[in-house]
């Protein structure tokens, strides 16, 4: 099979890396990892990717400047190799200079050929529409739905069956949210950009309802993503649900315990309490530390850490929604003194040049967008401790 890993913008290369720790080789596109392979590779992508919004099969690809042509080309797919049995049928089409340019006439064209096929299953036309990053409504994702996305891009239409269903960020485990909440891929792209490695401290002092802590800990002991939620290629006629309990046993018994200090903190008590009860449905409630309390308190608190390199990593407010500027400022510069004491920072942000009051050189790992903004995630290559040491070590 030809399989589309598709990713927010900006995080092609984290995937392309996760890709390769699983042996699977990849070739990197603007908004995804493309790569060969068969059920196996298919279940194990789903299940152990942390980054991709979802996984999906190229079916056909074939030029259709017509109608006619279009669904006499689309008759060749084996459709029913991927109808469930019981569900819904969703077709997502985008068009650009083609001359088959209306989304809805493709859209209804590819229906009446699915039909043909001899499914019983109900069938429909784009339902509830997706936010710009691709998130759906909670009725929707819960739902059995058979997605066939239809790209036409100048009279080239290529025709893929998504085989996640609900959106890869779903884990199962956030299921209560403070303020701003991060989405669970960009979180992981985060931790696995940053350089952290299980074993090391690592903090939130601004957790939220503590996606960053709870995908940390779920590194630090080898959980993968995928082990709380359904897929819809278990679903497929083509399922092999031997396999697949192959796949799953053995993703059990990679899980180990955790070495790591993983802390998370918010001045929100409410915020902490959902943190809470979020980790205990993702099976690490036991290896986070949580606690309410202000900015200043919960960075002072390391000093009982012993470490090498610690990460504070963190999203805190952009002053877009919330927030004043001369807050932010005092904000990022308290963030910044942390790498003093021998720990390292990463920040999502979306302002670079507000990044600059942490007082530290910052690099830019990844620029993408969070809930529509546009967003860097910045960090330090090196502890201002270490810094500080080796500028002593030169005098």
């Amino acid at each position: 099979m030809e399989i589309f890993a598709a990713i927010a913008p900006g995080l092609e290369s984290i995937a392309a890396g996760e890709m390769k720790a699983l042996g699977i080789k990849g070739s990197q596109h603007p908004g995804g990892v493309a790569f060969d392979g068969d059920n196996r590779l298919l279940y194990r992508a789903n299940l152990h990717l942390r980054t991709p919004s979802r996984i999906i099969v190229r079916l056909g690809r074939f030029h259709a400047s017509t109608f006619y042509e279009l669904e006499r080309r689309a008759r060749k797919i084996p459709w029913q190799n991927f109808l469930p049995a019981e569900g819904l049928v969703d077709i997502r089409v985008t068009c650009r200079k083609s001359r088959l340019y209306h989304s809805d006439a493709v859209a209804e064209r590819v229906l009446s050929v699915i039909s043909g096929a001899g499914s019983d299953i109900e069938l429909r036309q784009a339902g509830a529409e997706e936010t710009e990053d691709g998130e759906e409504s909670a009725s929707e994702s819960a739902a059995h739905v058979q997605r066939f996305v239809v790209r036409i891009v100048d009279d080239e239409c290529e025709i893929s069956a998504d085989s996640s269903g609900a959106l890869l960020h779903r884990r199962g485990y956030r299921q209560e949210v403070a303020k701003a909440p991060l989405r669970e891929t960009l979180a992981a792209a985060m931790i696995l950009a940053s350089g952290w490695r299980p074993g090391e401290p690592l903090i939130d002092p601004m957790c939220g309802s503590g996606t960053i802590p709870i995908e940390a800990a779920m590194i630090a002991r080898g959980i993968a993503p995928g082990l709380r939620r359904e897929f819809q290629f278990t679903q497929w006629p083509s399922f092999d649900a031997g396999l697949w309990r192959e796949i799953v046993a053995a993703a059990h018994d990679q899980i180990t315990t955790s070495v790591s200090t993983i802390r998370g903190a918010d001045r929100d008590s409410g915020a902490i309490e959902a943190s809470i009860h979020n980790a205990q449905r993702a099976g690490v409630a036991a290896d986070i530390e949580f606690a309410s309390q202000p900015l200043t308190a919960s960075l002072d608190a390391v000093e009982d850490i012993e470490i090498g390199d610690g990460w504070v990593l963190t999203n805190p407010p952009y002053g877009i929604r919330v927030g004043e500027s001369g807050d932010l400022r005092n904000m990022y510069a308290r963030l910044g003194s942390i790498t003093a004491k021998g720990w390292r920072l990463g920040v999502l942000t979306a302002d670079q040049r507000l990044a600059r009051h942490a007082g530290v050189p910052l690099r830019s790992r990844f620029d993408t967008k969070n809930g529509g903004i546009p967003v860097s995630f910045l960090a330090n290559e090196r502890s201002g401790k270490s810094a500080a040491t080796s500028r002593a070590s030169q005098s």
